[in-house]
């Protein structure tokens, strides 16, 4: 005789999903296996887990981004961490040299050599 099904609401697998919980904690909600939660999604849904998750959880990314927006209303760290996944900026800075590499060499050949042989230093 085999064991009776697991009953797996489909409304609450849908809202697990939504909250972007992980196979094993689906499982552990409903107390079954991984497996089982595999194969009730192909016998009730016609399709893996995978397809299900996938199908399922994007309403919750939706929600969890306007979260996100709303929150950079009155979040500077959130802003910023808007700004550098949306719009490509970034915490880097940008530094200029104003002269050529050769004469910042020679500038500091002229210091160097100007303390080993004493030439411009004045001791007070």
């Amino acid at each position: 005789m085999a064991r009776p099904r697991i009953d797996i609401d489909t409304e609450q697998f849908e809202k697990l999903c939504f909250m972007q919980c992980t196979l094993k904690e689906i499982a552990g909600w409903f107390k079954c296996s991984e497996d089982t939660i595999e194969r009730w999604c192909k016998r009730e849904l016609k399709m893996s887990f995978a397809d299900a998750y996938e199908r399922y959880s994007a309403g919750g990314k939706i929600s969890l981004r306007r979260y996100q927006w709303k929150m950079a209303e009155h979040n500077c760290s959130m802003a910023i961490f808007l700004g550098k996944q949306y719009l490509g900026q970034s915490d880097q800075q940008e530094l200029k040299v104003s002269k050529s590499d050769d004469e910042t060499i020679k500038e500091m050949e002229q210091y160097f050599n100007d303390k080993r042989t004493g030439a411009g230093v004045t001791l007070g």
